[in-house]
């Protein structure tokens, strides 16, 4: 894939850039390891410093970068400028906590003295340079998530971003840099998937961190496994949205609108599989898919647009293969399931209507794969047992999302979903404070939270006799 910035509203090619070669790879793999050698001992408040200054340039760029972002993968413009504000937010909020938890562990005296130890504490330390590799449906947030704690704990990062927002990756690497973090520290490389390889196995690479498809996640992990090299991935998703009787179904329609259509439905936690108990099926399906059909599909720039167009022209050839297979073995779409026809704009761009489909069996791709894009498959369940088997019923567990205020229904979720999160009476979404990840083949380990800044750390126990 040429790493170029494509408009996917019209599917021009605005501008392309040279891969780096080995000599430049090599030159930035040097600068990596030997600004650790001297960041690492780097005070946090020094740290800190530095995040605040970036947090403080990206408000300041916001409009700008915002635009960037929307012309390489479609999203609407007021959510290019919210994911640039979240962010600057999730910066402040490990710059304001990164020394507080990565503070020093120290066991019960008891325990220690048990040990053998006069003293005994845990101490983390940051493990060297982390290579990203990241996808390109949040190409700020998606870096900003792994860059802040690991910045902020020590490490140096490299970035190898999705070939299709270069220009996103760029001004990530100048961002850090204006707000004064050391040469080397955050470097962005331009280069394509092949060349990932022989970046993780250089030796001066001591971990990787992944967000992107399950083939992506499996090629990375077998690289560094067999190097033994750490890493964090966070793959697919197909969220399930599960609607009980108990539930404020006009909250629950209006959310699920959201939840599915957000990011013009290309993202990993996006509710995908909607399943309505059948006391409140037909009333949730009839106002769902209204709410649906009278999203505004359009150009991402203007500000009434709901739904931008996917991000790449394969993009929506897989989704659309996706809603024709179950078209094709009988689901029925009771709304979309096709390009838009008119006006002639959208005809140029890689659009797609927003899309409700029942009748989902089985024997049906989408039931088992990821819909990228504004795709619902709605599921009819007759009890919680057979709620919870279809929400099960999937090879991915990133997240979930119930609407029930029943206390039992509630207890019984939360133990027997699978799924890295479940999300009660409301949608679906990452937040500094949270862990985030998933489990089966979505993935493992955990970004944000204290859990996200001590992946990249050697825990470390320090004895004294």
């Amino acid at each position: 894939m040429p790493i170029a910035t494509v408009n996917p509203a019209t599917g021009e090619t605005l501008k392309t850039f040279d891969a780096l070669g080995p000599e430049e790879t090599e030159r930035r793999l040097a600068a990596a390891a030997a600004t650790f050698r001297t960041y690492r001992t780097t005070p946090f408040a020094e740290r800190a410093r530095l995040m605040e200054r970036a947090a403080a340039l990206l408000d300041e760029d916001r409009d700008d970068v915002a635009r960037t972002v929307t012309t390489e993968m479609g999203k609407p413009l007021a959510a290019a400028r919210a994911e640039a504000a979240k962010c600057a937010k999730a910066m402040r909020w490990y710059a304001a906590r990164a020394e507080a938890l990565l503070a020093d562990e120290r066991p019960p005296e008891d325990e220690v003295r048990d040990a053998g130890a006069a003293h005994a504490r845990v101490h983390y330390r940051p493990l060297g340079v982390i290579l990203a590799v990241m996808p390109w449906n949040f190409p700020l947030w998606q870096v900003v998530r792994f860059a802040a704690p690991a910045l902020m704990a020590g490490n140096v990062g490299l970035l190898k971003h999705a070939s299709n927002v270069p220009q996103t990756a760029l001004y990530l690497e100048d961002l850090f840099r204006r707000a004064g973090f050391p040469e080397g520290c955050f470097q962005t490389l331009l280069v394509g998937s092949g060349d990932v390889e022989t970046i993780l196995r250089d030796p001066r690479v001591a971990a990787a961190t992944l967000t992107g498809s399950e083939g992506a996640g499996r090629a990375v992990a077998a690289v560094a496994g067999d190097e033994v090299k750490k890493t964090v991935l966070e793959l697919g998703g197909s969220d399930p949205y599960v609607v009980m009787p108990s539930a404020d179904l006009d909250r629950a329609v209006a959310t699920a609108v959201t939840a599915r259509v957000q990011n013009n439905g290309q993202s990993c936690i996006a509710a995908k599989r909607f399943i309505v108990h059948t006391d409140v099926y037909d009333a949730f399906t009839e106002r769902f898919t209204a709410r649906m059909a009278a999203l505004t599909v359009g150009d991402p720039m203007a500000e009434g647009t709901d739904v931008g167009p996917l991000a790449t022209e394969r993009g929506r050839a897989d989704l659309e293969e996706l809603v024709d297979d179950a078209v094709r073995r009988g689901a029925t779409a009771l709304c979309g399931g096709r390009r838009p026809g008119a006006p002639p704009e959208l005809t140029r761009g890689w659009y797609y209507e927003p899309t409700v489909l029942t009748g989902i069996t089985p024997a049906m791709r989408i039931h088992r794969e990821e819909a990228f894009g504004p795709v619902a498959a709605l599921y009819r369940a007759d009890g919680l047992d057979e709620a919870l088997d279809l929400a099960n019923d999937s090879p991915f567990g990133l997240s979930s999302n119930v609407w029930s205020r029943d206390e039992d229904e509630q207890r019984r979720f939360v133990r027997d979903l699978e799924a890295g999160g479940v999300y009660f009476n409301g949608m679906t979404a990452s937040h500094p404070a949270l862990p985030f990840g998933g489990v089966k083949r979505s993935g493992y380990g955990r970004e944000l939270s204290g859990h996200g800044i001590r992946e990249f750390c050697n825990v470390t126990t320090v004895w004294h006799g």
